[in-house]
């Protein structure tokens, strides 16, 4: 199967974005996360994301199958989402739309990406793992982080003993 083209998010997709994210997210029930997997996604916010070029899709057959939404936060590129189809799950989707705003956030001169993920959902934190990612020690969270990671807390479902952030480093291309 040809990789996914990774493009830019239209407007006229922003309500399949967000039933995406549903679907993506009904996997939390299996982890008694049932708060977290009832989520609706914030069309205004994903819609000014888009407006600010900072949502890319994956697309396979001219249907969108996953997609990432990109902000900056401390200096740093930021992964706010990242949901991929149930259907198109286990593809390296999901990967191949982290390494793109990684390489995005290398082409803007940013240091770092960073996430927010819970650290013990097998796909969450020890997945992020394998892709290079540590978690950050509170001492080394920034202010803007902090802020996101306070929000997210204030959420329905989202404990915050089981968040975390975490952090790969960018590098420049010799």
């Amino acid at each position: 199967m040809a990789a996914p083209l990774i493009r830019s998010a239209r407007q006229s997709e922003l309500d399949d974005l967000a039933r995406l994210e549903v679907q993506a997210g009904e996997l939390f029930h299996s982890v008694g996360l049932s708060a977290v997997a009832d989520h609706v996604p914030d069309q205004q916010a994903l819609s000014r994301s888009q407006r600010q070029g900072l949502v890319w899709v994956a697309e396979e057959s001219e249907r969108v199958t996953g997609y990432v939404v990109a902000t900056v936060l401390d200096g740093n590129a930021h992964i706010e989402q990242v949901s991929v189809a149930p259907t198109h799950a286990r593809r390296g989707i999901g990967r191949r739309l982290m390494a793109h705003l990684e390489t995005w956030g290398r082409r803007n001169d940013r240091p770092a990406t960073t996430l927010t993920t819970f650290r013990d959902v097998p796909w969450n934190g020890p997945y992020y793992r394998t892709l290079g990612y540590r978690e950050l020690p509170g001492a080394e969270i920034g202010r803007e982080l902090a802020a996101a990671m306070q929000h997210e807390a204030s959420l329905p479902g989202m404990d915050a003993c089981r968040r975390c952030a975490m952090i790969k480093y960018n590098r420049h291309p010799s």
